[in-house]
């Protein structure tokens, strides 16, 4: 047995093993992420309830404030970062408390998506195909689409649920932006470029033979 057929074989393994573990994150992504969720704004499932969210004063609300809030089925516990919880959400409600949950889920399942394409194109040993340039740049686009849409939708929505009630004036409308996120973006974008780069330098050499 050759070493390059040896290694043929276990690039092959791997890449079966590496498409099977991105499909089974996908399943458990469209399950818990997007299908639950979505299930329990219909009421058919237990519904998201909770919002997490960082309030403007370090102090406990006022007993009036508080009995207030709970009059109307909203409670808030905690101090910087609270607990907004709602004892029966109705449908709108239950709607943005679980839309970005839902959206995030979606922007994942598209990403394992573009990853499990790209698994497959490792089967014949060759991941230097335009294509999988157009996916990694897709990728990063859409990790910088999630590191900006994500905080700005939970910051709207929270402002949703919280307008009119007495819970309002103690949660002020702000969305928490990671740089991180962004910075994963743009290195995934600049492996894209290479990935471009490196199947048009392929393209030219071939022409030459």
């Amino acid at each position: 047995m050759s070493a390059k057929s040896w290694w043929s074989r276990w690039s092959r393994t791997d890449s079966r093993l590496l498409e099977a573990a991105l499909g089974l994150a996908a399943l458990l992504a469209g399950v818990f992420e997007v299908l639950l969720p979505a299930l329990g704004v219909v009421g058919l499932t237990e519904p998201v309830d909770t919002r997490e969210v960082e309030t403007d004063t370090a102090t406990l609300m006022p007993g009036e404030v508080a009995q207030a809030a709970a009059g109307q089925g909203v409670t808030l516990t905690g101090l910087r970062e609270a607990d907004l919880v709602f004892t029966d959400p109705d449908l709108g409600e239950r709607l943005l408390l679980a839309l970005p949950q839902i959206i995030g889920g979606l922007f994942l399942l598209l990403i394992l998506a573009l990853l499990f394409q790209l698994a497959r194109t490792l089967r014949d040993g060759d991941v230097f195909v335009p294509r999988n340039a157009r996916r990694l740049s897709v990728v990063g686009l859409v990790v910088l689409a999630q590191a900006v849409l994500a905080p700005a939708l939970s910051a709207l929505t929270t402002e949703m649920l919280v307008g009119g009630t007495p819970t309002g004036d103690r949660i002020p409308f702000s969305a928490a932006f990671s740089g991180g996120y962004v910075l994963l973006a743009l290195l995934i974008l600049a492996l894209g470029e290479v990935f471009r780069r490196g199947t048009k330098l392929r393209a030219d050499v071939e022409g030459l033979v």
